[in-house]
């Protein structure tokens, strides 16, 4: 018997004898085996219960008729709590109980396995993940993280003949799992105990202490081992039913025999219990009957599985403290697919694991910080958001929950949604759309509380779907049939429920629409799913043959104005509740399953209460489609249309990647799809539908100006319908081009027509955050063109007109001109003249673009082009030095383009003959004299080298530099040309170059590591060699220019060491003597050497430290070199130290380390 009572935990429900207390039950149950007594639990065999629980074969399907007691105990086992049977009935034959018992176990291993690893099989435990086998070395990896999984590593264990004593009582069984030795750990026993409830686990308990969200491979053993050997467990009735048989000699001696046994545990509690008992007023004795952990559930007690409500959030938050490291987002993303098959599985506990999630993303405490420090989450913390709101979204949307449980929800909801840091929708940009989800049929009744907020978060969409509902009777009946029809057609309204075949249609905001199809599909009822996929793809079908016939109307006018601003601000791809790629899913989910495994686990109907006839629930759903179509010609002629819809580009750089995103992953799956005829004909139509479609079409002759760009989508068109349909390929291809955005003679939108959509931000390119993928993506597109167009001259030409006009971007156009050269000069194959003119025009067009603008690839763009111009042939090379100009600076002219030409190797590689040879060495130093004169200080040096073989045009370059050399010739470009005329053997004109260098220098007194210093003592190295006349006349600019005193000491040196003109300029030695340093010119070099070291020493001690003291000591015994080289010098310097000396007599230190070195 049973009475509720409060109870202290884990206690389950009260049992009393019959006859105490009021609120027992009168009555006696009947029959009854002796104390201890139990029998085997009979039901279907070992090898059929197993089957059973695979989905093999249908419980009790035996090779004999179920009796009448096994299938009543069996439904009543399912739905019935067991206190509500004892209360139902005055007298339960013991035989009933021990079925009702028998049957409150789970049959089926699919929930043991949902509640035992992260990932199931679809519909045999058994098959792999997800029921589908992984490539190669993934498929390996994939099978050992399974092997590792609690559900397998029970069955292994149950395989291996680990299970012992297992024992049922009532609603609970236990048993022992014996973990075998490894290597490194012995044998271990674990005690393991379950309860359940109506064919659901409801606690579990092991001695291995497991921590972790699921069960544990013990637990798994043991109800594996209760659900494939049924007829080895030996059944009881619940203790408290033994007890009840029992006398008081019998109590009395079960319990101290009890105690006996297990007398260290149990022993305080039982004198605890025993004092209590005998205490009148105690609490104890205020409540009738005791617990018993093994009778079964009360009539309240909530019936779900077993969730470690701790663990799920322990471990949520450990993933998220890490970051997104150690593969946490990963397991982040296993846990919501968690969720999702509990949903599937119709288990409550899927919408109450998915709010312990959410408590623990809510608390993150990154959230704060990022709002505080204004930056941005995480791309794939971003993502986790959007499954969140995605989740809810379907739960709200569950078509069978109840008022009450919808409303808890949404208080949930709306409380995160009021939290300041709770993440918006599209990321850091708050979006202030209208509140589209309700402008719907039913929708009258919208949430203003959440249209109110300035900003969506990602629970918005999810608090305005708590005002949908399923009982519309057009839906229901969509939902519920196959032939669902209605042949009464007038085409007279904008919204009517069925089109010209009768078909059912359903006009809702298509996001909405879709996520109702998700939620179909999330709880379970994929055929209802498919149906109403079906209806909204009919809808989306019919108004886009409306939307074309009503811009025919319109062509005449829009193609005059040349621009539109229909557009829609909510495109399909990329949004928040992925409507295509539910849809797409959907139907594609429907191609891949079989009938009985597509069907579900219950029908429909019978839950929503319609009243259909069963002929309608076995029918295909195909009945809605065209002839030869099927639910893969549907799939993939959705995503066409929804990759071609034309629709803004959504503000904010999360929202702007999440469109690229979804549009890559959806044609990555239709690529994924092998095209027969039928979907060739699919792609045509829709072709000619997206070129056609005008505004309402990306594709079509007129856009909105801020249109997301096709191009991605084009190439997936343009490769697909290549080998099939040719022209039109190219047609979509082309149209696909452009790029808007990027034109700045395109106007933002055309306001005048009230009813359509206008731009929300009228010139909004700044934030266009991902132009530079869009861009890179509409480069694929034209060099997927030039691929294909090889051969194909007038293909070529049409090509190159549009890149050369759509594309903007100098680095992208020099990609292209890359891809067609490589495309044209392949190993295998003659050149392809026609695309290496292309591939030259491209690279000229990149000159032109990038002559006046820095770009860090300019000199490899040079050489590239002139390495393109030869494969072209000697006329290109001829053409790119006569307009030079145009293309490259004065420096890229003559440094690289026209060097390169005239080298050997460019000879040889083109097979010139003298004539050819000469023309271009004619056009190179044209050139070479024509950058000279336009930038003399870096062209003269290369063009002196391109005219050597020209006295005429040399001389010419030769007097183009002398001509610079007063006004705007650096010394150093001056030093360079002066040594290379030494190298080519003008030691004269060299000289006088050097002298013009030297009127240009200035080296100031503590200048000693100047890099001019080497050309200074090199221009005095060469007037020296030629004579005393050429070093008298440069002694005095290198007097005037130099005033470093080592440099000029230096100098003097050298002139002192040999005889000047010694080699003369055709090689003779001269004779004479060395020159004097009192005489003119040396004597003044020798003065001004002196004056230096005299300056430069003043100069030091202004600001000297004693760190440089040792340092100073050491340059005066330099100046003293110097000073000595004059007839008087001794005394000029005794004199200086004199002076030094009473000059900085503050400096005592330092006077006394001059008096010590010079006295």
């Amino acid at each position: 018997m049973a009475e509720r009572g409060q109870l202290p935990h884990p206690a389950k429900r009260l049992c009393c004898r019959p006859g105490y207390g009021s609120g027992c039950r009168p009555g006696q149950r009947a029959g009854g085996s002796g104390p201890g007594g139990g029998t085997l639990c009979a039901g279907p065999s070992s090898a059929a219960a197993a089957a059973a629980a695979l989905g093999l074969l249908p419980l009790g399907k035996t090779q004999s008729p179920e009796s009448l007691l096994d299938i009543a105990a069996r439904k009543v086992a399912e739905k019935w709590p067991f206190q509500r049977v004892e209360e139902r009935f005055e007298r339960i034959p013991e035989p009933v109980q021990r079925r009702i018992v028998y049957w409150s176990f789970p049959r089926s291993e699919r929930e043991i396995c949902m509640y035992s690893s992260f990932n199931t099989g679809a519909e045999d435990p058994a098959a792999g993940p997800g029921g589908a086998a992984a490539p190669g070395g993934a498929m390996d990896a994939a099978a050992a993280d399974e092997n590792r999984l609690p559900f397998r590593r029970g069955i292994a264990l149950l395989d291996g003949g680990c299970v012992d004593n297992v024992l049922q009582v009532g609603f609970h069984l236990s048993g022992t799992v014996t973990e075998p030795a490894m290597q490194s750990e012995p044998e271990t026993v674990c005690n393991v105990a379950i309860s359940f409830d109506r064919c659901k686990i409801t606690s579990v308990t092991c001695s291995c202490g497991n921590k972790d969200i699921f069960y544990c491979a013990h637990v798994v053993a043991l109800s594996l081992y209760r659900i494939r050997k049924p007829d080895q467990v030996k059944l009881h009735l619940p203790i408290s039913e033994t007890l009840f048989q029992m006398n008081r000699d019998q109590l009395q001696k079960f319990v101290q025999y009890l105690i006996t046994v297990h007398h260290t545990e149990v022993l305080p509690t039982a004198q605890k219990l025993a004092d209590e008992i005998l205490s009148q007023n105690s609490e104890i004795n205020q409540v009738h009957g005791a617990p018993d952990p093994t009778a079964g559930a009360s009539i309240d007690d909530e019936n779900c599985w077993h969730l470690d409500e701790e663990q799920v959030q322990e471990q949520v938050k450990l993933f998220l403290s890490q970051g997104g490291y150690h593969g946490s987002g990963k397991q982040l993303n296993l846990l919501f697919a968690k969720v999702r098959e509990m949903l599937k599985m119709r288990d409550s506990n899927g919408a109450r694991m998915l709010t312990l999630i959410t408590e623990q993303f809510m608390a993150d405490p990154r959230l704060s910080l990022w709002r505080q420090q204004g930056t941005t989450m995480t791309d794939k913390y971003r993502q986790l958001w959007d499954e969140l709101g995605a989740l809810w979204m379907c739960i709200v949307l569950n078509p069978h929950c109840k008022l009450e449980q919808k409303s808890s929800w949404l208080k949930q909801l709306k409380k995160w949604n009021s939290v300041d840091v709770c993440p918006w929708e599209d990321g850091n940009h708050g979006n202030e759309l209208p509140n589209l989800t309700n402008a719907l049929p039913q929708g009258a009744n919208a949430n203003q509380d959440s249209s109110n907020r300035p900003h969506r978060t990602v629970f918005t969409r999810a608090i305005e779907a708590c005002d949908l509902h399923w009982q519309d009777s057009h839906l229901q009946h969509i939902i519920s049939s196959d032939l669902y029809t209605n042949y009464c057609y007038h085409d007279d309204t904008e919204n009517l429920l069925f089109d010209s075949q009768g078909w059912p249609l359903w006009h809702e905001h298509v996001p909405t629409a879709c996520a109702r199809v998700d939620a179909l599909r999330s709880h379970g009822y994929p055929r209802e799913a498919l149906r109403l996929a079906i209806a909204i793809v009919n809808t989306l079908r019919r108004q886009q043959q409306k939307q074309l016939e009503m811009f025919r109307t319109q062509k005449k006018e829009l193609l005059h104005r040349g621009v539109t601003s229909i557009t829609n601000l909510e495109g399909w791809v990329g949004h928040p509740l992925d409507p295509i790629g539910t849809l797409f899913g959907s139907l594609m989910e429907a191609c891949r399953v079989d009938d009985d495994s597509f069907h579900g686990f219950s029908d429909f109907t019978e839950n929503l209460g319609q009243c259909k006839s069963l002929e309608y629930q076995h029918l295909p759903a195909h009945k809605f489609l065209e002839e030869g179509e099927s639910y893969l010609t549907l799939a993939v002629e959705v995503a066409l249309i929804g990759l071609g819809q034309q629709r803004i580009m959504p503000d904010g750089l999360y929202a702007q990647e999440k469109v690229c995103r979804n549009e890559e992953q959806l044609i990555s799956k239709l690529q994924e799809i092998e095209l027969d005829d039928t979907l060739v004909k699919i792609f045509r139509k829709q072709a000619v539908f997206l070129l056609e479609g005008g505004p309402y079409s990306g594709l079509g002759e007129v856009i909105h100006r801020e249109s997301v760009p096709m191009h991605t989508f084009a190439k997936y068109l343009f490769t697909s319908l290549l080998p099939h349909d040719a022209e039109l390929a190219y047609k979509t291809a082309l149209r696909a081009m452009r790029l808007l955005v990027l034109e700045s003679t395109a106007p933002s939108g055309d306001l005048s027509r009230p009813h359509h959509i206008a731009s929300v931000v009228p010139n909004r390119y700044p934030r266009w955050f991902t132009l530079s993928h869009i861009e890179s993506q509409q480069c694929e597109l034209a060099s997927t063109m030039l691929t294909a167009a090889k051969g194909d001259v007038r293909r070529l030409e049409t090509v190159l007109e549009s890149i050369q006009k759509n594309i903007h971007s100098s680095s992208h156009i020099f990609k292209l001109a890359q891809d067609a050269f490589k495309i044209a000069t392949l190993m295998d194959s003659l050149p392809d003249i026609t695309l290496l003119k292309v591939s030259l025009e491209l690279g000229l067009q990149v000159m032109r673009m990038t002559l006046s603008t820095l770009n860090w690839r300019r000199r490899e763009m040079v050489r590239w082009l002139v390495t393109c111009a030869t494969e072209v042939g000697v006329y290109a090379l001829d053409s790119i030095m006569q307009n030079w100009f145009t293309l490259f600076t004065p420096t890229e002219a003559t440094s690289i383009v026209a060097t390169t030409v005239m080298s050997n190797s460019t000879i040889v590689r083109l097979h010139l003959d003298c004539h050819q040879q000469e023309k271009l060495a004619s056009s190179a130093r044209t050139l070479a004299l024509q950058c000279a004169m336009k930038d003399p200080q870096n062209c003269a040096l290369s063009a002196l080298t391109l005219c050597e073989k020209d006295h005429i045009a040399f001389e010419t370059a030769y007097q183009i530099v002398l001509d610079a050399a007063t006004a705007g010739m650096s010394y150093s470009q001056l030093f360079t040309i002066a040594r290379y005329m030494e190298h080519r053997g003008y030691p004269m004109r060299a000289y006088k170059l050097a002298t013009l260098a030297m009127t240009h220098l200035n080296l100031s007194y503590n200048q000693d590591t100047h890099p001019a210093i080497n050309d200074v003592l090199w221009a005095c190295a060469l007037s020296h060699s030629l004579g005393k006349n050429e070093l008298a006349a440069i002694i005095p600019l290198v007097v005037k220019s130099v005033k470093c005193a080592t440099v000029l000491s230096d100098i003097l040196r050298r002139c002192t060491l040999t005889t000047p003109g010694m080699v003369g300029l055709h090689g003779r030695r001269n004779s004479g003597k060395l020159m004097s340093l009192d005489k003119a010119p040396l004597r003044q070099l020798l003065d001004a050497t002196i004056g230096a070291y005299i300056n430069t020493t003043h100069s030091r001690l202004t600001h000297i430290s004693p760190r440089h003291y040792s340092e100073f000591i050491e340059f005066l015994s330099k100046a003293r070199e110097t000073f000595l080289m004059a007839h008087d010098g001794h005394i000029q310097f005794t004199q200086f130290i004199d002076n030094l000396k009473q000059i900085y007599k503050g400096k005592k230190k330092l006077m006394m380390l001059v008096r010590e070195r010079f006295g």
